[in-house]
């Protein structure tokens, strides 16, 4: 007989909506109220299968803390019996080899199969979950740089969804890529120097797991992601995965004096090797840190510093995927942004009508984004027809995109242009907005 842990969830347990929400949300707190509330394994046993404490245990479960430790996530999962796709993670090694989410596209067979596959995992974990178990590359029985090579570029591909999807329909799969990586890193062998070149690819998918939960309002994961991408690359000795590292952490610190200290870090990692996309990288989000501390001077040098980089950029110089998406025109924008942030709206406004012109549209997240920065600009200006305006177009693209960002964006802008409800094209952007 398989021998099955004694707090093994009931099959039946793992079908109540509930229970799948919780699941969904990493919400363990919930699930060990409900083990023990339905199916009747106490706390304690709990905790001694999950390496928990018991009082944790119980803690958690009375909706105080969270665990957002992704070690311990999968401890926890393992423990239960509880299946990958459930949680956003790759198949688990105990879980049988004919189940849905360890069959191949082929093994599954005929369309009708293969649709109904999907949307059961669709129903319960969100479409997207169910696509790095169907198509991720078999570990070979030892990582050889072929293997790293096809991971990257997966990582690479996979990194497109950001440019449609928002951070919560794309987060279960990069933390999914990034979770079964680290298995590899951890379990499997390697030819040799092929280690290094894997935990770089490690970094890079907890950078771009980091990003999808920050964009999903998850601000602790995002935070731990980046810590983890940060001593994957330290460990891999890869300087420019580093540095991108602290502009992430950077970006998303509250306290804007030490987020312009993390990105001055983040730029103390260029060396003469680092390619010019990276160095425009880091010098624009230095540029936004410094903007958002109210320091002018420091934010226009940050600035000329990426612009020089995207000038002097060598011919057939190779630049990292991840850092791809930097060019001038998001520079311009960032220029805006930044001035837009200092109330300089004379300088904000021109740079963003030039550069917004140019951006792709079908970036609708993005666009939204932009367009929240050229509103306040407006407003700053005194151009309140034109402020609702381009609010207007920003909530019609924010409309059905799984981010947070946006919406919360808009949010103080919506409320200055409360002030000018006697303007019709105000009180028609407002409905917008209410409804």
């Amino acid at each position: 007989m398989k021998y099955e842990p004694p707090t093994a969830l009931p099959l039946d347990l793992l079908t109540v909506e509930e229970m799948l929400r919780a699941l969904a949300e990493h919400d363990f707190g919930k699930v060990f109220e409900l083990a023990r509330s339905r199916a009747g394994i106490s706390y304690s046993r709990i905790a001694t299968e999950c390496d928990i404490k018991p009082e944790r245990v119980g803690t958690l479960a009375r909706g105080r803390g969270k665990i957002t430790s992704f070690v311990k996530i999968v401890q926890i999962v393992d423990a239960l019996r509880i299946p990958g796709h459930m949680v956003g993670l790759a198949p688990r090694p105990w879980e049988p080899t004919g189940s849905p989410a360890h069959m191949s596209s082929d093994e599954i067979g005929s369309t009708s199969v293969r649709r109904r596959t999907v949307l059961q995992a669709a129903t319960s974990t969100g479409l997207a979950a169910a696509l790095p178990a169907l198509h991720r590359p078999p570990t070979p029985k030892r990582v050889n740089a072929t293997y790293v090579n096809q991971l990257r570029a997966r990582t690479a591909r996979l990194r497109r969804l950001d440019d449609i999807l928002g951070g919560g329909d794309t987060y279960r799969v990069y933390l999914s890529e990034y979770q079964a990586t680290r298995a590899d890193l951890r379990n499997a062998s390697f030819t040799a120097g092929t280690r290094p070149l894997l935990l770089s690819v490690v970094a890079e998918q907890a950078q771009q797991a980091g990003w999808a939960a920050f964009d999903a309002g998850r601000a602790a994961e995002a935070s731990n992601l980046y810590q983890e991408s940060m001593a994957a690359a330290l460990e891999a000795g890869d300087s420019n995965l580093l540095g991108n590292s602290y502009s992430f952490l950077a970006y998303q610190a509250a306290d804007r004096n030490q987020a312009v200290e993390i990105a001055t870090r983040s730029c103390a990692t260029i060396t003469p090797d680092t390619p010019a996309g990276v160095r425009a990288l880091l010098h624009e989000r230095k540029a936004w840190a410094c903007a958002a501390a109210g320091q002018p001077a420091q934010t226009e040098r940050a600035l000329e510093l990426a612009r020089s980089a995207l000038e002097e950029q060598p011919d057939g110089e190779q630049q990292p995927d991840w850092a791809a998406w930097v060019d001038q025109t998001e520079l311009d924008i960032m220029s805006g942004r930044c001035w837009t942030e200092l109330r300089r709206p004379l300088r904000a406004v021109p740079v963003l009508t030039a550069a917004l012109s140019r951006f792709d549209s079908s970036h609708a997240r993005d666009m939204a984004l932009y367009l929240s920065w050229l509103a306040d600009a407006y407003l700053r200006a005194g151009e309140v027809e034109e402020a609702a305006a381009v609010t207007g177009r920003a909530l019609d693209l924010s409309a059905g995109v799984a981010s947070v960002r946006p919406r919360r964006r808009l949010a103080p802008v919506l409320k200055q242009l409360d002030q000018h409800r006697d303007v019709s094209a105000v009180r028609d952007v407002l409905e917008k907005a209410a409804a």
